[in-house]
């Protein structure tokens, strides 16, 4: 079969098969194989609105010519190496749907780690109350608030952007959450101490050193003030997040961290000289050093 292609031209009768390889053959000059045939597929079921099973059955389904522009116009960021979820406007989280752009940091199957690591801990609990300090799009507290009996969920963030993708977020699953735009280093005087059952976090803890590690499309695209920490002091926000978890925790309250995998030692060695009992680096499904709970 001759392979459709997009043209700025014109466009014509496709079907769902012939736009499926041309959108995959286009990707895999910036792809490699697997990943260019999963954002094929995630592509044509959002704008399809069609799931796997679906899009299976009718490979022989014509395609409306809004439908390839919108195509041709998600494959043209795709190609400039933007990331997949900015591009459609969502992220899966957890069995969640929620709305991302660049003010916040793509959600990462790793925080589900963490989040899931706190419900199963937590889930026979009642009226808990919850702190996420910088939430960005809201995905843990939204999370935890889904699926655990909370008596008060709050998200804090400094950036005036993520606070609005975070809201949003909050009411498309109606979830009474309370947003502090706040910088964690100032004064936190909207919480009571010793009030808080769970305080989680995944602040910024990526290296100035590791920006040349990073894919171009995380690089480029997500947004810096999440990402970064200075070389010369690694664990900032683990200082800061430590003392002020030891304020707001109940006696036998939880903090939890996603935390760069060469510092889990030193992390836990934070917490435990902020006063907390004990302090426990948990590894993720890959092996690594990736979070870290600790007891007030």
């Amino acid at each position: 079969m001759q392979r459709y292609q997009f043209t700025n031209q014109s466009i014509t009768v496709a079907i769902v098969q012939q736009i499926a390889q041309t959108i995959k053959q286009q990707l895999l000059g910036v792809y490699s194989e697997p990943e260019a045939g999963a954002i094929t597929q995630e592509v044509l079921e959002h704008v399809l609105q069609q799931n796997r099973v679906q899009l299976s059955l009718n490979q022989q389904q014509e395609i409306s010519i809004a439908q390839q522009q919108q195509l041709q116009t998600i494959v043209e960021r795709l190609l400039k190496h933007e990331p997949l979820q900015y591009v459609l406007g969502v992220a899966h989280f957890y069995g969640l749907e929620l709305q991302v752009d660049q003010n916040v940091l793509i959600p990462r199957p790793e925080t589900e780690e963490l989040v899931d690591l706190v419900i199963k801990e937590h889930r026979q609990q009642q009226e808990l109350k919850v702190l996420d300090i910088c939430t960005g799009s809201g995905c843990i507290p939204i999370a935890l608030a889904a699926n655990l009996n909370t008596q008060a969920v709050y998200g804090l963030e400094v950036s005036e952007g993520a606070l609005e993708v975070a809201k949003a977020n909050a009411t498309k699953y109606n979830l009474p959450i309370s947003w502090l735009h706040q910088d964690i280093f100032d004064p936190l005087q909207t919480i009571a101490p010793s009030s808080l059952d769970i305080i989680t976090s995944n602040p910024p803890y990526v290296l100035e050193e590791e920006q040349e590690l990073m894919r171009a499309n995380v690089l480029d695209y997500e947004p810096h003030l999440a990402l970064f920490v200075p070389d010369t002091d690694p664990l900032k926000f683990y200082k800061r997040i430590a003392k002020v978890g030891y304020s707001l925790l109940k006696t036998g309250g939880k903090l939890y961290f996603e935390i760069n995998e060469r510092y889990g030692p030193e992390t836990c060695d934070v917490l435990l000289q902020a006063g907390f009992t004990e302090a426990k680096v948990v590894q993720d499904l890959f092996g690594k050093d990736r979070m870290v709970r600790a007891v007030r």
